[in-house]
């Protein structure tokens, strides 16, 4: 029997069978860059500029079905589509980050409108207990179910945090173990998972050579952490920039490389388009298209160039 899961991931990673994707599914995230008085239509055409200017460099692209169609519609015609299943956020005055799906789209909708996989955005904490945490399997469970009878690639986000430190030094220091248990905890075959994208096990801004003051890491224990994490898990998993610098994110997937991590590619966004928002804030559509097309073009190109030589290709 064909596995068409199998056969859409293959439309994700392309010829060179490394993830060379790119995220343009932020909604609140944006709309902070944009400006908080920016409208919907400034939100879907922005998404459609990069869409436009940058997925000839892609093998895939990450949308959302709220304001990401037309973007879906502008890209290359030999880049795959993602598409987020996630409401944007979480409740605030709600312990726990619970995810909640987008009202009125499903993985069948999202599946015949031409996405070859589906997203969900997990915030996960190993540590918060029990109650929080069986509710939050038990609903990725219900997604993997879900993509399984539509035969869709499905890929798990997992941004982790602790539900009481909030400090972003403390935190450096918890960070590893919260990372690799969630992907070794989501890697089981009961939440049908096909590509996890997850964070760097370590903050790049507190490891040596690379923190502006202190540091938390030496260079060799975070290279230890980066080689845990590919040994925790036998699902394919990409890197996602969390908004970092271009320059910093690349060095981190050399550094990844050096470690004997095996990371399959990335999931990358705001490193790779997010000065173009104050030009399209600023001067408008034409200054972002002129951003994109050269700054763009050249952060990408460079990213794919680093790929290539760090990246682990995708073992069919």
């Amino acid at each position: 029997m064909k596995n068409l899961k199998q056969e859409r991931l293959s439309r994700l990673y392309g010829k060179e069978k490394i993830f060379r994707a790119l995220a343009i599914d932020q909604r609140g995230a944006l709309k902070r860059m944009l400006g908080e008085d920016a409208s919907d239509e400034q939100l879907q055409t922005f998404k459609g500029l990069v869409s436009k200017h940058l997925t000839s460099q892609a093998s895939a692209i990450l949308l959302d079905p709220e304001l990401g169609w037309p973007g879906a519609i502008l890209r290359n015609k030999d880049c795959g589509l993602i598409m987020a299943y996630e409401k944007t956020g979480y409740d605030k005055t709600k312990t726990g980050r619970f995810p909640d799906l987008i009202d009125g789209v499903s993985v069948k909708q999202l599946k015949e409108k031409g996405a070859d996989a589906v997203k969900l955005l997990l915030y996960f904490d190993v540590d918060e207990g029990s109650r929080i945490n069986q509710i939050k399997t038990a609903f990725v469970e219900r997604v993997g179910s879900e993509c399984t009878a539509e035969e869709i690639p499905f890929f798990l986000e997992i941004l982790t945090y602790d539900s009481v430190v909030s400090n972003k030094k403390e935190f450096a220091n918890l960070k590893a173990k919260k990372v690799i248990e969630a992907m070794h905890l989501f890697s089981d075959k009961r939440f049908s998972v096909d590509v996890l994208k997850v964070e760097v096990p370590v903050d790049m801004n507190y490891v040596q050579g690379f923190a502006d003051d202190e540091y938390i890491y030496t260079q060799k224990s975070a290279q230890a952490f980066f080689k845990q994490q590919s040994e925790c898990t036998d699902i394919p998993f990409i890197f996602l920039s969390a908004g970092v610098s271009p320059k910093l994110f690349q060095d981190t997937l050399d550094f990844a490389k050096q470690a004997g991590s095996t990371f399959n590619g990335v999931l990358c966004g705001r490193a790779t388009w997010a000065g173009s928002t104050e030009a399209f804030k600023t001067k408008g559509g034409e200054a972002a298209e002129e951003w994109l097309q050269t700054k763009g073009i050249q952060n990408i190109k460079e990213l794919n160039a680093v790929l290539m030589r760090t990246a682990t290709p995708i073992n069919n």
